[in-house]
C-alpha cells in the first residue's frame, strides 16, 4: 500500500478504534471512496467491538475478579494495539483473531 492512500486513510482508520460508535462512523466515512487502509482497519475495529460486547455479555453474570479483569486487560491491550497500527500506518492483523475479522467482514 503506498503512502498517499494510508495517509487518506488514517482519520477512519483512527476513528474506527472507539469502541462500537467509532466502527460505525468509520464505516460511514469510508462508504464512498473505499480506502483499503480505513477498510482493513474498520473490519479490525468492528470485530472487535462485537467480541467486545459478546464477551461482555457473557462474563456480565460474573464478579469474581479474577474472570472480569483478564477480560478488560485482554480487550484494552487489542484496542491499543489497533490504534497503534492505524496511527503508526501499519496493515497488522490483530494477534490471535485478526485474520479472522478480515474473513468474516471481507464484504466492508
Amino acid at each position: 500500500m503506498d503512502k498517499e492512500t494510508i495517509e487518506q486513510g488514517k482519520p477512519a482508520a483512527i476513528t474506527a478504534y472507539i469502541l462500537v460508535v467509532g466502527a460505525l462512523i468509520a464505516m460511514s466515512m469510508n462508504a464512498e471512496n473505499k480506502n483499503p487502509y480505513a477498510s482493513f482497519h474498520v473490519r479490525q475495529a468492528l470485530g472487535l467491538s462485537i467480541l467486545f460486547v459478546a464477551l461482555g455479555y457473557t462474563l456480565s453474570g460474573f464478579w469474581a475478579p479474577m474472570v472480569v479483569f483478564p477480560f478488560w486487560i485482554f480487550m484494552a491491550v487489542l484496542w491499543g494495539y489497533g490504534l497503534y497500527t492505524a496511527i503508526s500506518g501499519q496493515t497488522t492483523p490483530m494477534p490471535l483473531i485478526g485474520k479472522l475479522f478480515q474473513k468474516v467482514f471481507k464484504k466492508m
